[in-house]
């Protein structure tokens, strides 16, 4: 880009470095300037590169620095110093250096090297904080600019002083730091903090020189221009004088030769001579840039300093930090800082004798913040005083920097004190946010902390809230682990209480941060099909004796055994199930060859046999659609796996090839069409709703083959039922359609329609339309469109439209019920399939609306479908295909009246769909049954079947799972005459076969309605009433009764029955259905035709939907789809569709819904048993009530449900409530069913210890000190994978030969790490070792630094606060305490306080110095005085003196003037007789 300044130069530059927020610019004249906004922080030097215009005056201070040695390319990093720069230069740049030391001087002499050396040409390619330079010379050089600084700590502190400064003076600081830091020679990654303080206290005035801490600090380069220049040295190794300067520092002294004087037992020494003594007193330069600032510098650092304190990672700079912050505040006279920082670190600080004057007019120069007036911030003495319930103040903090700070002060007020709008609208009360230039505190009064009525929330209630706010602020298991584990353990403590009661629907992160892995893997969704490599059975059931090419061919191998061998494990059914299913091989035609048969007769009776099965054979696809449903996710790359529809038979002994393709029999032309498209369907039905198919695999799908046609047409419906279809090209519908297949057109159509279900997609409804000659302008072109395809089109039109209530087509639906024949030769045959189609088409348009069709009045839609019910004068439709019935019918004459035999269905189903559940007794009524035997003679009694089935719908509240409820529907004159035929004489004006008739098919229809209420159910009741008919209906078959009813329909009704009685069980895989479904499949002869053997294995199918994983819903949507696919009317024969269209019998796909649930265990991967408590709501019919089940378990419909709970012990608990809502279980079922659950330590699965006595925790749960003494560490492995775990048992807990001399130690840890792994807490191990090791350390006076000290006394004070203590008796804890042992933490707190009290004891006389404020003796050991004053809360020397606690003449007056100090009671009682000695002596 090119700018053009105000003098005149021209200026390119190139891309921002948004790590440190400038700008790289080359000028005019050739000079590289690194800008941020318009402030020039410094040029860049690139080693070999020459400006033009290089001169004297840009560059004096450095004249002195060596070229060689001023690179670094192990940063690779551009580095600056002062206003010469040089780049640290990865390579190649390195082919312009020389060997030869060139000084500037050298460089403004020799002009011949200034024209030979390239200069740059332009840059480009800039990416972040890299650029590259284009020379003059054609080579280009990659470089990096360098970033501020590396270190944390002065990234931060850097951070801190840029918030609280003026933008100028930050300005100026952070240009002085960048250009001093990236200097030439600059220093190295650890002695970056050095540089940094000597540069910070420099620009605040001090003399860096004459402090002996600071000048004890090595730098390779000089830092400022109060100390002399010195040259750079150039080797890399040392001097003898080097080693000298180290050994003679205070530094060595204190690290190395303190601790080996105090471990020898030596008298204490002094630090070496050598080091020059302040001969003078030590002032500030009160000019110097900071020097205003340095109290408000001083407060943001401290503030810093105890968030450091909150990061284990960062301790070590936190004791960097408070060298720099004791010297502040010592010269600003800060009493209560300097006492924190020297309780803090005692050793350390006791060094820092040194302190600069600052006389008072110096002061009144300095800028003194109002918060700089209250004591000294600690964090761990607020956190301390919320355990102990005393009032807090707000705690300072700095946005975006003290961000840890802010956290966890936010925890302890929501967790500890109990305040929900901590973290919302009260966090001013327990925060107060500094900002630059403040004059005055944030915390007002009335922002601080006022008492509350609110009740107190539930422990659990906090525990939530705090888990799912630390999630959203980003705070992850990682930070928790770098948290004190003293300011942890109340966090820790509502994620112990979250791991045991979790919410289902957290996200994953949530459930990462409580540890449960099995949520957080039931976060990401993965289904059991994407593992179906991983997810194993454990114990293989016996397959069935068959060869594997035979079970590759059968179509239902993509079952998932693992858990239909939970389902049922007890027995083979699923087995048997594919036996009787299966169409791919070829049947046993077993005839018997008499003697007076010729081989001839023998043959064609084989055939014969043979086209009897086949029967069965054809109606097989249709239920193994249904049993293998959503089962295979396809491979992209292969096409779907088809079974065989296998007609041909094997004759035993000799298994001789029978085939209907002799020419010995007549074979029905045209048989297998329909078949095969009932085995593309149950192929394509397989596929998986989340399976990733795309319109190419859909036409690599389509066959070569033109016999195949028909497989591929049902492929094509199946894929439009489980939603695929919607992903077909437009281009490629078209195409199918304009080649005039039949089959293919009702497959499609059928299809695009369930996959667009409800949508009224117009495009479509335009396809579907071009079918219908009614929904065509009257002028429109007639198309030949095949019969099946209009009845496919129609209920497309249904499906599309399906609860839209849409006028104009329910209007043309309504009207094309009752079409008459004609015009001319058309409409002639299967009238009724149509009329049925359009009657169902009607339903699903209003389906449910009853009488709120808003806009349909005019269309007494009602009357008009009862008229096609009962007969009458056919009405006229104006204005709807008029012109086309102007030319009657040259086959049929009806007249004007209704033909009933054709409408009366679809009529009778319109009105059960559309009122449906709405409980209108007068409609219901126009369906009773007729109750004069003139009246039942004018009825077909299938139809009668019908009016019960669309009556009861209508009532659905009024249907109940019994006999005599099934009963009730029948008439009074066939109850009378049926029951008592034998006892008395029956009138001749009754027909006996009649009311025979029209009683099954009343009771039939009753069945049925019980089956669709109670749908996928399980309803033991409604089981076992039709379970009761059906065995009636069987018996009736083989009893004289058989022949006044007729076999047809007995059969029909025992059929209806059937799948009633599957309805209510399906998905179960019911013991006794499955028998009497198998009992019918070995039915071949007789009355026994194709239909009826489609209806048997569609019960089948039913029974065992998906394999077990699917059942039926009772929505609307799902009671209109099986009201298509069960309609009790069946083909007679493979070709028969003139009462129903085949293709209609898939449509029970769409009433399926996933409602298995499968434990998967999150450790093995592998499903499992366990036990669920499933809580249903309250209704009308019954209470609340919870009911346990062993999953794998088919749930309830989940809108009576409340919720679901998977119980212990063996597993961590899950509740999922589905109260809230529905949308997280649907999710899980969705997706396979997976529920994740995790094994508790020491469980075994419910397959492998059903009556759980082989647990590792059952033999000695009454004797808990039996188990720890026999708890080896062997056995650790049998409770946690964990290597750590694992590893600490085997190093730690196991007495060894080097270990005898420490067999209590080694009881100690096997006792902590068997609590800790038992009670599934081994992240509290480590709080553990380290309260021993901070009590052990205690015990040998050895406590160099009191932080240990503040996490134990934090955890004590957690363990007696009466907040947490009431909250432990909270029921949902089940007896659990705190994370710590009971036994641990008494311990512990006895073996401190007696330390302490040894020490207090001998040394009595050091505290009464501390509390008169007389100095100490150099030879004084005040780490234990520190301790000693925060162990017990002792409160600084500022409030101590100003409470005038030794004015205190008796103990009651001592006690009130302490407890305003927050001193606890337990200190009290150790300091009273000092304080009250003092008063005595006084006196």
């Amino acid at each position: 880009m090119l700018v053009l300044e105000a003098n005149g130069s021209l200026v390119l530059y190139t891309g921002v470095t948004r790590d440190i927020h400038t700008m790289l610019v080359l000028e005019a004249n050739g000079s590289l300037v690194l800008y941020t906004g318009v402030t020039r922080v410094s040029k860049v030097f690139v080693p070999g590169l020459l400006s033009p215009t290089f001169s004297v005056q840009n560059h004096q201070p450095q004249l002195s620095t060596p070229l060689e040695n001023i690179s670094t390319p192990a940063r690779a990093t551009v580095q600056h110093m002062s206003r010469l720069e040089e780049v640290g230069m990865p390579s190649p740049v390195l082919e312009v250096r020389s060997t030869t030391q060139h000084h500037e001087s050298s460089w403004l002499e020799d002009s011949s090297f200034q024209q030979a050396a390239p200069h740059i040409h332009t840059l480009r390619d800039p990416v972040s904080n890299r650029v590259t330079l284009e020379l003059s010379s054609g080579s280009m050089l990659r470089i990096t600019i360098p970033e501020l600084a590396t270190s944390e700590l002065v990234k931060r502190c850097l951070q801190a002083i840029r918030f609280i400064l003026p933008k100028d003076t930050a300005m100026k600081v952070l240009v002085k730091w960048y250009n001093s830091y990236n200097a030439p020679g600059g220093p190295s990654m650890h002695l970056e903090w050095n540089l940094f303080v000597t540069c910070l206290m420099t620009m605040m005035g001090y003399n860096t020189e004459r402090l002996t801490w600071t000048r004890n600090l090595h730098f390779e380069v000089p830092l400022s221009p109060v100390i002399a220049p010195k040259k750079a040295r150039p080797a890399d190794t040392g001097s003898d004088e080097d080693w000298g300067y180290l050994r003679c520092s205070d530094y060595h002294w204190q690290v190395y030769m303190r601790p080996a004087v105090a471990v020898q037992g030596l008298e204490p020494v002094s630090p070496p001579g050598g080091v020059d003594n302040h001969e003078s007193v030590l002032g500030l330069e009160s000019s110097a840039l900071l020097f205003p600032h340095i109290p408000v510098l001083c407060y943001v650092l401290h503030l810093l300093y105890e968030d450091l304190k909150l990061d284990e990672l960062q301790r070590s700079g936190a004791r960097a930090l408070v060298g720099l912050l004791q010297q502040l505040a010592k010269d600003l006279q800060l009493e209560d800082f300097i006492d924190l920082y020297w309780r803090d670190y005692p050793s350390f600080i006791k060094t820092f004798k040194e302190a600069c004057v600052i006389d008072q007019a110096q002061m009144e120069l300095m800028t003194w913040p109002v918060f700089l007036d209250g004591e000294a911030p600690c964090v761990f003495s607020w956190l301390s005083r919320c355990l102990r319930g005393q009032d807090v103040a707000p705690f300072p903090y700095l946005l975006g920097i003290c961000e840890r700070t802010k956290l966890l002060v936010l925890s302890y007020a929501l967790y500890v004190v109990g305040d929900e709008d901590a973290i919302s609208t009260n966090m001013l009360k327990y925060l107060s946010r500094l900002s630059a230039g403040q004059k005055k505190n944030t915390s007002d009064p009335f922002l601080r902390r006022q008492s509350s009525v609110k009740p107190a929330p539930s422990s659990e209630c906090l525990a939530e809230k705090l888990v799912v706010w630390l999630t959203s602020a980003g705070f992850t298991l990682k930070d928790l682990e770098s948290v004190p584990f003293g300011v942890a353990l109340p966090i820790r403590d509502a994620i112990y209480l979250c791991r045991e009661h979790p919410c289902s629907d957290w996200s994953e992160e949530v459930c990462a941060l409580i540890g449960r892995q099995d949520l957080t893997r039931q976060a990401h969704k993965v289904t059991l099909a994407n593992r179906k490599s991983t997810v194993g059975l454990n114990v293989m059931l016996e397959p069935p004796v068959t060869s594997e090419a035979d079970e590759e061919e059968d179509g239902m191998t993509d079952l998932h055994p693992e858990v239909t061998g939970l389902i049922w494990s007890q027995d083979l059914r699923v087995q048997e199930v594919r036996r009787l299913l299966q169409s791919s091989r070829p049947i046993r035609v077993n005839v018997l060859h008499l003697p007076e048969v010729s081989d001839h007769e023998y043959i064609e009776e084989k055939e014969n046999k043979l086209l009897q099965l086949c029967q069965r054979t054809m109606a097989l696809p249709v239920g193994r659609g249904l049993f293998t449903l959503f089962s295979y996710h396809p491979v992209p790359t292969e096409p779907l796996p088809v079974p065989k529809l296998n007609l041909t038979g094997r004759a035993p002994p000799r298994n001789t090839m029978v085939d209907l393709n002799s020419g010995n029999i007549d074979v029905p032309p045209n048989m297998t069409c329909w078949p095969s498209f009932h085995n593309g369907v149950a192929a394509g039905l397989k596929i998986a709703p989340a399976s990733q198919v795309e319109s190419a695999w859909i036409a690599y799908n389509k066959p070569k083959s033109a016999d195949l046609a028909n497989e591929y047409a049902g492929f094509l419906m199946a894929l439009g039922l489980n939603g695929h279809l919607t992903k077909l090209a437009t281009l490629n519908i078209h195409d199918y359609l304009t080649k005039g297949h039949e089959m293919t057109s009702i497959g499609l159509l059928l299809g695009v329609s369930a996959a667009k279900l409800g949508t009224m997609d117009m495009s479509i409804t335009r396809l579907l339309s071009i079918h219908i000659p009614a929904l065509l302008p009257p002028t429109s072109t007639e198309l030949d469109v095949p019969h099946s395809v209009q009845v496919a089109a129609v209920v497309g039109i249904g499906l599309v439209y399906q609860g839209t209530g849409h006028r104009h087509n329910a209007e043309v639906l309504l009207a094309e019920i009752g079409r008459p024949p004609g015009p001319e030769m058309e409409y002639c045959t299967d009238r009724e399939s149509y009329s049925l189609a359009a009657g169902l088409a009607l339903g699903m348009v209003c389906l449910g609306h009853g009488s709120n069709l808003i806009g349909m009045t005019d269309l007494n839609v009602p009357e008009q479908l009862y008229q096609y019910m009962v007969g009458g004068h056919r009405r006229t439709h104006a204005g709807i295909s008029r012109e086309k019935h102007k030319s009657p019918s040259y086959q049929i004459k009806e007249g004007d009246t209704i033909n009933v035999d054709v409408t009366c269905p679809g009529a009778t189903l319109a009105l059960a769909m559309i009122y449906l559940k709405t409980n209108n007794r007068s409609i219901a009524d126009w369906l009773k049954a007729p109750d004069t035997m003139f009246l039942l003679d004018f009825i077909k009694p299938e139809f009668l079947l019908l009016r019960t089935l669309a009556r009861c719908l209508i009532m659905w509240d009024e249907i109940f799972p019994n006999a005599d409820w099934v009963t009730s529907n029948v008439p009074q004159i066939i109850q009378e005459n049926i029951g008592n035929q034998e006892q008395t004489p029956i009138s001749e004006d009754l027909n006996m076969e009649t009311l025979v008739q029209a009683h099954d098919y009343i009771i039939a229809g009753g069945c049925l309605a019980v089956g669709f209420r109670f749908a996928g159910s399980a309803n033991s009741d409604a089981f076992d009433c039709l379970y009761k008919f059906a065995r009636n209906f069987m018996q009736c078959l083989t009893t004289s009764t058989a022949t006044v009813t007729g076999q047809y329909n007995l059969q029909t009704c025992l059929s209806m029955v059937l799948l009633a009685v599957s309805m209510v069980m399906a998905g179960s895989g019911n013991l006794k259905v499955l028998q009497l479904c198998r009992f019918l499949h070995k039915r071949t002869f007789g009355e026994m035709n194709y239909g009826f053997h489609m209806a048997h294995h569609m019960a089948l199918g039913l029974l065992f939907l998906g394999g077990g994983r699917y059942t039926l819903s009772t929505s609307n949507s799902a009671i209109a789809a099986l009201l298509c696919a069960l309609y009790p009317h069946f083909p007679a024969h493979s070709t028969d569709n003139r009462y129903h269209l085949q293709a209609l019998r898939h449509l029970a796909v769409l009433a399926a819904e996933p409602r298995l649930l499968v434990p998967v265990d999150v450790d093995t991967l592998k499903p499992c048993y366990a036990l669920l408590d499933v809580t249903y709501k309250e209704t009308q019919w019954y209470e609340e009530t919870t009911v346990e089940l062993m999953a794998p378990t088919m749930l309830p419909e989940l809108n009576l449900l409340k919720r679901i709970k998977v119980k212990g012990p063996r597993y961590w608990e899950l509740n999922i409530d589905i109260s809230k809502g529905t949308q997280h279980l649907q999710s899980i079922l969705s997706k396979d069913g997976v529920l994740y659950v995790k094994l508790r330590a020491g469980q075994l699965p419910y397959k492998d210890d059903p009556q759980g006595w082989k647990s590792l925790l059952a033999p000695n749960l009454n004797n808990r000190s039996a188990e720890v003494r026999t708890f080896k560490p062997e056995a650790i492995s049998t409770f946690t994978s964990d290597v750590a775990l694992v590893s600490f048992a085997e190093y730690f807990c196991r007495a060894s030969e080097n270990m005898k001399h420490k067999q209590e130690t080694v009881a100690l840890l096997s006792a902590i790490l068997y609590e800790c792994v038992t009670q599934e807490y081994p992240e509290v191990l480590p709080t553990h070792i380290s309260i021993d090791q901070a009590v052990r350390t205690l015990d040998r006076d050895n406590l160099c630094e009191t932080f240990s000290l503040w996490q134990m006394k934090l955890v004590l004070e957690l363990c007696e606060s009466r907040v947490l203590q009431q909250r432990l008796r909270d029921t949902r804890r089940q007896g659990r305490g705190l994370l710590l042992s009971s036994e641990f933490l008494p311990v512990m707190k006895s073996s401190a306080d007696r330390a302490l009290d040894r020490w207090l004891c001998d040394n009595s006389h050091v505290l009464q110095a501390y509390m008169r404020r007389q100095p100490m003796n150099n030879d004084t050991d005040v780490n234990m005085l520190a301790c000693f004053l925060v162990y017990h809360s002792i409160p600084s020397l500022k409030n101590t003196v100003a409470s005038d606690l030794e004015g205190c003449s008796c103990f009651p007056k001592l006690l009130l003037k302490s407890s305003q100090l927050g001193v606890p009671v337990r200190a009290l009682l150790r300091l009273s007789p000092l304080l009250l000695q003092k008063q005595d002596s006084r006196v």
